[in-house]
């Protein structure tokens, strides 16, 4: 491992890095606290490179222009925070329904509405899975340290692009914020995917939306060689849009599809002592480190306790949930809002009587200390 390889850096920088790692060459933004280090890094890195950044009007602007950049063959991303991410909904719809590869970060702060910018939440989690009108998938990633705010959004751009779709990295002020330890990845360390181009010729017809064999589909750089229809309505597979049932039908369970049963290769997790926990805790983010923290202390002393560290939230790994605490006598969700995360495991698992929710809504990072004492409660043991 190099010298060079090692940096001292924020989340938001972190995140920054691995996007140029990931071969990102356009990025749309408006700065908003606490994930503007994001676009204030790539103001520098991007145009160095040779390649584009730009500072958009608004986070409207911003998620249209990445969806623009990214039809004509580039990899994009963007960078928000709450009141922005509610502006990004409706083009976040069309990106999906298009499918059209992007990546946008959400360093979540408290809300709704303006709520507290320089102070930490998890209250977007819900947003990101429903915040755009009507039956979509999503993809959305989380990570609670630099190593693994590197590889979640390396990860991002990957999914993106192999299966046209946007994908939302979900973190938080604390991690965006805080500095630690980077190690940068060798080139090659980590495996890119790249934008998979149809071997259409000019002059044949293209069908942009007509998978292959594999459910893949390639794409044609938008104003090259082939000329096609790019649309929000339902489509055929010509892009044009169509109101038949059968049509409209197929696309929309495609679109489903392709993330659903993708779910399994996607449960991005780390599992702390879980091979004989009777306790569980399962968190993300930052709250994972209180949680992780509080599980090497209690292990220490003998308790059997352990932590699912969920790095994808959506799809949610149902699964995944279910295997993990099959044998939890208690089942404790550690997060930053009044029980996204809860409500999902509760529906995971067999005895939902078991999940209890450990949070903090106060715009402070939860500790070792609240996670114990709630603990101490559902057990019977006082505070």
């Amino acid at each position: 491992m190099a010298e060079h390889n090692i940096c001292f850096v924020q989340g938001n920088e972190a995140c920054a890095m691995a996007a140029m790692y990931a071969g990102l060459d356009f990025y749309a933004g408006y700065p908003i606290t606490p994930s503007t280090e994001i676009a204030e890094s790539l103001s520098e890195k991007l145009p160095a490179a040779g390649k584009k950044f730009i500072q958009m009007e608004d986070e409207i602007a911003s998620m249209c222009a990445i969806i623009g950049a990214s039809l004509t063959g580039h990899k994009v991303m963007t960078a928000t925070s709450g009141p922005g991410f509610s502006l990004m909904q409706e083009s976040l719809g069309y990106a999906v329904m298009a499918e059209i590869p992007c990546v946008i970060v959400n360093v979540q702060r408290g809300g709704p509405s303006t709520g507290n910018p320089t102070h930490v939440s998890q209250g977007d989690v819900n947003q990101a899975r429903w915040g755009t009108h009507g039956d979509h998938a999503i993809v959305a990633l989380t990570a609670s340290n630099h190593q693994d705010v590197f590889r979640m959004t390396v990860e991002a751009f990957n999914i993106a692009e192999t299966y046209r779709t946007p994908v939302i990295l979900l973190f938080d002020e604390v991690v965006g914020h805080m500095r630690e330890k980077l190690v940068i990845p060798e080139p090659g360390e980590i495996e890119l995917v790249g934008r998979l181009r149809t071997s259409v010729r000019e002059g044949i017809n293209y069908h942009p939306y007509l998978p292959r064999e594999d459910g893949r589909l390639p794409m044609s750089d938008f104003g090259g060689v082939h000329r096609y229809n790019v649309t929000g309505l339902y489509h055929d597979m010509w892009g044009f849009p169509t109101d038949k049932p059968e049509l409209v039908e197929e696309l929309m369970r495609h679109l489903m599809r392709k993330i659903d049963f993708a779910a399994h290769s996607l449960d991005y997790h780390v599992a702390h002592h879980l091979e004989d926990a009777r306790t569980v805790l399962i968190s993300y983010g930052s709250s994972a480190r209180a949680a992780l923290a509080l599980v090497e202390r209690m292990r220490k002393r003998g308790e059997r306790i352990g932590l699912l560290e969920l790095q994808t939230l959506w799809p949610f790994p149902d699964q995944l949930v279910r295997d993990y605490t099959q044998n939890a006598e208690v089942i404790g969700v550690v997060e930053m809002n009044t029980g996204q995360i809860t409500q999902a495991v509760k529906l995971a698992v067999d005895k939902p009587r078991r999940v209890y929710l450990i949070n903090r809504i106060d715009s402070r990072l939860i500790t070792e200390q609240d996670i114990r004492q709630t603990l101490r409660a559902i057990q019977g043991k006082g505070v």
